[in-house]
């Protein structure tokens, strides 16, 4: 249940906020946002009832061929009139030339449902390396692809996932120590890659073919300089980082009220993210601490449900699909809502549940689902 109450509330503020943010902005079809909001969650339902009702061991059994679609399907939108490349990216499957779904988001689920089986089928000793080398190998393939879109922000949810699986899975603490020295090493690597060769003279045009080559483009590197030099850029790169934080900021206690928020209305936060992005802005300058406080609550009592439901499953494997779906959900939460107020780089992921968005918002409620699934299926004596 509380499952299931978290998730619907969450879904009635995030159509709500869509409707203020997007201020009668309208699909290519006429169909308003909030109103094709309302369709994708009512989609999204039935993937949750359809889930909930399957047993998830159906799922861990296919975790391989599931696993090897996802790939597919990341490679497939590199190739030409099956791609749809959009503001610079390619991140869509597209049919007679409409965007159809976005692989990436169906790839979180298969990965978790792989790590699921790699690290709880019955009997397997986790205590032996070969286990975590292949769930880092699992981490590796997606990531690359997904980088190459390029989509620095979703690749990073896979890492912690994999720590997270593998910390409620048993594996020795000297193994998960080792993945997170290498993957703090590999950040301070590219950190410095971005940083240091114009300090000490590289040509701008050499940079740029460097940075490529690690899989980060342009338009990223300005996201994460202006991270950590706000005055940069402040009217390109920069601009929507300033107005989200004057957003939040100037909402105090109880907020500006429904669509009186000067940030959102008269457009400084631009209309393009404010109801994707940034939505959680547009909450805090409307319904200021006291909407965000309920909104982050909400958050908690839906990750609390899906640890409750993993913490009295029948067996290893449901622990371990409703450990790692949940640490995607946070990681969504926690990146959505540090980027808005400034705490990390602009990444450009999504609020689960709230932000404006088909294939995220039916992911999503099909992993909430499976949790269920687990739930459903569990220890509850």
């Amino acid at each position: 249940m509380p499952i299931l109450a978290a998730m619907l509330a969450l879904l009635v503020i995030g159509v709500v906020f869509i409707y203020s943010a997007a201020c009668g902005m309208s699909g290519p079809a006429g169909v308003r946002l909030h109103e094709k909001q309302i369709g994708w969650a009512a989609l999204g339902f039935v993937f949750f009832i359809f889930f909930a009702l399957t047993d998830y061991h159906y799922l861990t059994r296919g975790a391989w061929w599931l696993y090897a679609v996802g790939l597919i399907l990341l490679v497939l939108v590199f190739v030409p009139h099956v791609g749809l490349k959009m503001y610079g990216a390619k991140r869509w499957i597209q049919l007679a030339g409409l965007r159809i779904f976005q692989p990436a988001e169906m790839m979180k689920i298969a990965f978790v449902i792989l790590l699921a089986r790699l690290f709880g089928y019955p009997g397997r000793n986790v205590r032996r390396w070969r286990y975590s080398v292949i769930g880092a190998l699992a981490v590796f393939l997606p990531a690359v692809l997904i980088m190459k879109q390029p989509d620095l922000g979703t690749a990073m949810i896979f890492f912690p996932v994999l720590l997270a699986v593998m910390f409620a899975a048993g594996v020795p603490g000297k193994i998960i120590a080792f993945f997170l020295i290498t993957g703090g090493l590999i950040v301070l690597l590219v950190l410095s890659a971005i940083i240091l060769p114009p300090r000490i003279g590289l040509p701008e045009q050499e940079h740029k073919q460097l940075l490529m080559r690690v899989g980060i483009n342009p338009y990223q590197r300005e996201r994460i300089l202006v991270f950590f030099d706000s005055r940069r850029d402040p009217l390109g790169s920069g601009w929507n980082k300033a107005q989200s934080q004057i957003a939040v900021g100037s909402g105090g206690l109880l907020g500006k009220g429904f669509m009186q928020g000067t940030q959102n209305i008269l457009g400084f936060l631009p209309r393009t993210v404010a109801p994707t992005d940034f939505v959680f802005s547009v909450i805090a300058e409307e319904t200021g601490f006291a909407g965000t406080l309920t909104t982050l609550m909400l958050f908690g009592l839906l990750i609390y449900g899906g640890l409750q439901a993993g913490a009295r499953a029948c067996d290893k494997m449901g622990r371990l699909l409703c450990v790692g779906l949940m640490t995607a959900l946070f990681c969504h939460v926690f990146i959505n809502i540090a980027m808005t107020v400034g705490l990390v780089p602009i990444t450009g992921i999504p609020l689960p549940l709230i932000s404006y968005g088909g294939t995220f918002m039916v992911c999503i409620m099909s992993a909430l689902g499976i949790v269920q699934s687990v739930h459903i299926r569990g220890d509850w004596k």
